[in-house]
């Protein structure tokens, strides 16, 4: 008997043992799937893997700075002539500065490079990208997103006007994904005589928007500003937003950009912002608006209220921003010394039918005060519409 147990007792450690395994083989699975999620979910908020191109072609995938095989810029795929760029790198008389990590891609003529990405059907993105002009006037960017070979969301972006001081400003484009691989693409659609004249294109990053509620204290969606696209932490020159007529899908949920320019999106990080952490700056004058359809009862009274002030970001002088709601407008005075401050505007208007336009926009033109010729203007912020009933409470 004791050699039967003797027999019995190894069978029994063997299973036991091929328990533990077998546990451990679903520990090791469960912990590679959890990993695989939150890689996927990382991607929904901040840069794309290898967004800001530090990791480049080996040097047999390059002629000079040419990327010859269309791989060769790990987690991108690229068409057409890019150029891998670094910073201090010289183009005739003209040096190129990189700001984040010292590598962009340059795209010539016709030039693509995208990236495929998990995402959420059905949910709504904002992809933030830093670029600058380098050769041509009127250089352009085609942001597009596609499941497949036709892209089904896209916008051309002009790069005519440079906002910030070092010749890069940080744009967002926004979509709504209708899959759940989509292909990020950035395409230079010019031809120049010169195939490498083309826009550099730095760190890429991507953000799920969450789409904000009125209340029954502020019938304006996301008055706060403070759901946006995403902001480069190390960047101090905020995020500019198109015209809505290049975006279907506002990176500034709840808001349109209902101008010829793009207005910026600032941080308090960066920037001095009247409340909270995200606010509005309108940096082209009446060329930079934003505006909201609320709705509202007709006959109703309502009074809108709001900051005006300025970032902190040497734009001195006289401001004023012009708000309009149904049929009435006011004018809000600011005078700005460049280092911050705000006041308070109010608006009170009666609605004429069930949906009243609110419009921000800047009266005057403003460059900033250190001789760079940056645009920059008055900012907007806490952005509150009740009723007067409410408002009485």
């Amino acid at each position: 008997m004791e050699a039967a147990a003797a027999l019995v007792y190894p069978c029994e450690l063997r299973r036991s043992m091929m328990m533990v395994s077998s546990r451990m083989a679903m520990l090791a699975v469960l912990l590679l799937v959890s990993s695989i999620c939150y890689k996927a979910t990382a991607l929904s908020d901040g840069l794309l893997p290898n967004g800001n191109f530090g990791s480049g072609p080996k040097p047999w995938q390059m002629k000079g700075t040419v990327v010859t095989d269309r791989t060769a810029v790990p987690s991108w795929e690229i068409s057409g002539y890019v150029e891998y760029i670094k910073s201090g790198q010289k183009q005739g008389d003209m040096v190129l500065v990189v700001p984040d990590g010292g590598f962009a891609v340059r795209l010539g003529n016709e030039a693509v490079i995208k990236q495929r990405v998990n995402l959420v059907k059905g949910s709504y993105y904002s992809v933030t990208f830093t670029m600058s002009r380098t050769c041509a006037q009127n250089e352009k960017l085609n942001v597009s997103v596609s499941p497949n070979l036709e892209a089904y969301d896209w916008g051309i972006l002009p790069v005519q006007t440079v906002y910030s001081s070092n010749g890069w400003d940080s744009y967002a484009w926004s979509f709504q994904a209708e899959d759940a691989k989509v292909d990020i693409s950035f395409h230079n659609p010019g031809v120049d005589e010169d195939p490498a004249c083309g826009p550099l294109i730095d760190s890429v990053a991507l953000k799920t928007l969450n789409l904000p509620k009125r209340t029954r204290y502020n019938l304006v969606k996301n008055g706060d500003f403070e759901e946006g696209p995403y902001i480069f932490p190390n960047s101090s020159w905020g995020v500019l937003v198109p015209p809505h007529v290049e975006d279907d899908h506002s990176p500034l949920p709840g808001w349109i950009i209902e101008s010829l320019k793009a207005v910026k999106y600032i941080d308090s990080d960066h920037f001095a912002v009247p409340e909270g952490r995200r606010a509005v700056e309108l940096v082209a004058g009446k060329e930079s608006a934003v505006s909201q359809a609320v709705l509202t009862i007709p006959g109703k009274t309502y009074v809108l209220t709001f900051a005006v002030g300025d970032a902190g970001d040497s734009c001195e002088g006289p401001m004023q921003v012009e708000a309009y709601a149904g049929k009435d407008s006011v004018k809000v005075p600011y005078e700005s010394k460049g280092k911050g401050g705000s006041v308070r505007g109010e608006l009170r208007f009666v609605a004429t039918a069930a949906r009243s336009r609110v419009t921000f926009f800047s009266t005057y033109y403003t460059m900033t005060s250190d001789h760079s010729g940056s645009l920059c203007g008055p900012i907007i912020d806490d952005v509150k519409l009740i009723s007067v009933r409410r408002s009485k409470q």
